[in-house]
């Protein structure tokens, strides 16, 4: 673990109810987002992480527009996706894009690169959902050549190969920090191990310990690999109010309906309020409660996993933007304070 252990939030823009009760319109949501972001800074935290959807829950498809709007208007915090589903996207384009938010931010730009857990976008772009793996294969390997920021000579069976050709604009200090996100397969700790690139581990389900055996893959293969150690980080969902009851009173109705429709549309079960207990509980994955239980919660999995980095999703399903700047506020101020005093 670093000793500069670094805390994140990371949101999918989820369509959010209006004082009305009525659902706000994606364009009012992505404008939340971004106070949302204003908000981040403020507090201290050092990432904010917008996901990539194309669905109708979710508000934000094209993450690196509002990650500028938000590096714009703040200072301190680091702008990224969370994730960048390149399997469906332009390789080329995605670094330009994060070169530009890297310019406007004064170096504070990264990407966390993943496979993406919907499919949406591979039929709206025109991609073969058969071509799943050598896509990100493909694209992943032609992303870290144009990082290099060296003229580049790539050929392969997804799109057309290049000689010698330039990619603009270049990163103004060093290369453009990015890192692979992983479910929790071996396959892509060893991907992400064989590029060189940090892990960010979605953590979503069951004890986050369970994830060790991951962290610890990656970690040895990383100089057999030829590379040194990097960082590591965990992405789980959670909601900070002042009481533990009234984070659950504010959680269940929508994380509920949230984890269960995901899990429906998977050929899954809807979850019962006792499995959502269970996560809530000590060793579950959702970091849900006061500052103080959740802090608690923060540092087992640290501690457990080695950390370098703890990206909090603090919106997961239809929650009021008030209570999501709450949820915000009290991690920032009061979350991150006590981990910190609880390490040292």
């Amino acid at each position: 673990m670093s000793s500069a252990l670094e805390f994140g939030i990371d949101t999918f823009g989820d369509v959010t109810p209006g004082p009305d009760g009525q659902l706000k319109s994606h364009a009012q949501v992505i404008r939340d987002v971004v106070e949302e972001g204003v908000l981040a800074d403020q507090v201290g935290l050092d990432f904010i992480g917008i996901g990539e959807h194309h669905r109708p829950d979710y508000a934000i498809s094209a993450p690196d527009t509002v990650l500028t709007a938000i590096a714009a208007k703040t200072e301190q915090i680091r702008v990224g996706s969370a994730v960048t589903v390149l399997s469906s996207d332009d390789p080329i384009r995605v670094f330009q894009r994060f070169a530009t938010i890297d310019a406007i931010s004064n170096g504070r730009a990264e990407v966390i690169l993943g496979r993406g857990s919907f499919i949406e976008s591979f039929p709206l772009f025109g991609y073969d959902l058969q071509q799943y793996e050598e896509l990100f294969e493909e694209k992943l390997d032609l992303f870290m050549k144009v990082r290099e920021q060296n003229p580049v000579t790539w050929s392969g069976s997804t799109r057309r190969s290049l000689t010698d050709q330039d990619v603009f604009p270049h990163v103004e200090n060093g290369l453009l920090p990015a890192w692979i996100a992983v479910g929790g397969s071996p396959q892509s700790v060893i991907r992400a191990a064989g590029h060189g690139l940090p892990l960010m581990l979605a953590i979503i389900g069951g004890d986050p310990l369970a994830f060790k055996q991951f962290t610890d893959l990656y970690r040895r293969a990383l100089p057999e690999l030829g590379h040194p150690q990097l960082p590591v980080g965990v992405h789980a969902p959670g909601h900070v109010a002042e009481t533990d009851e009234q984070a659950f009173e504010d959680s269940w109705p929508l994380f509920g309906k949230y984890f269960s429709k995901i899990a429906i549309e998977r050929g899954g079960r809807a979850m019962g309020e006792g499995q959502f207990r269970a996560q809530v509980g000590a060793d579950g994955a959702y970091f849900i409660g006061s500052p103080e239980t959740v802090a608690k919660k923060i540092v087992r999995v640290v501690k457990g996993l080695d950390l370098d980095r703890f990206d909090f999703k603090y919106a997961n399903g239809p929650m009021e933007h008030g209570k999501l700047m709450k949820s915000l506020e009290l991690y920032g101020t009061k979350v991150v304070p006590l981990v910190r005093e609880m390490l040292a």
